[in-house]
């Protein structure tokens, strides 16, 4: 019998604590949707940083811009003005594309808010023109020694 072995890739991910301004809210005193993907930039931001990718600097030495290509968000219980929660992304893919995963929760119970995704493209600069797959170092930053 032909046994297949799965290499157990340990997650990336990144956590980051944050509470609901008040300018965040609309008139039903909920944060207003478009607030989510601002809250999943912070995480964002966060795991790269943990990482030691530096993607604006990378594009400035480098020549390669990584914009957003896709979001996603599904909204599930609303947060509210002065909510303190915890916004997790969750590195998925970086070969193609580098793709994250969000999860924000309420720290006091830890009620599931918010789900979503987002997807970035390597473009090379000034060209505008797709690059198809993400920079060596910059996959290897993201992932470490882990096999992808």
């Amino acid at each position: 019998m032909i046994g297949l072995v799965r290499k157990m890739v340990q997650s990336v991910s990144t956590s980051v604590r944050l509470k609901v301004p008040y300018y965040d809210v609309d008139m039903m005193q909920i944060v207003w949707h478009g607030h989510y993907l601002k809250y999943f930039d912070v995480a964002r931001q966060a795991l790269f940083r943990d990482r030691g990718v530096d993607l604006h600097r990378y594009m400035e030495e480098k020549g390669y811009a990584f914009p957003i290509v896709r979001s996603i968000i599904k909204h599930i219980s609303p947060l509210r003005f002065d909510d303190e929660f915890i916004c997790t992304a969750v590195l998925k893919e970086a070969t193609v594309k580098i793709v994250l995963d969000f999860e924000i929760k309420l720290t006091s119970n830890h009620k599931v808010c918010t789900r979503g995704r987002s997807e970035q493209v390597a473009l090379r600069v000034p060209e505008m023109e797709m690059a198809f797959l993400i920079p060596e170092e910059i996959k290897k930053a993201l992932f470490g020694k882990q096999q992808l």
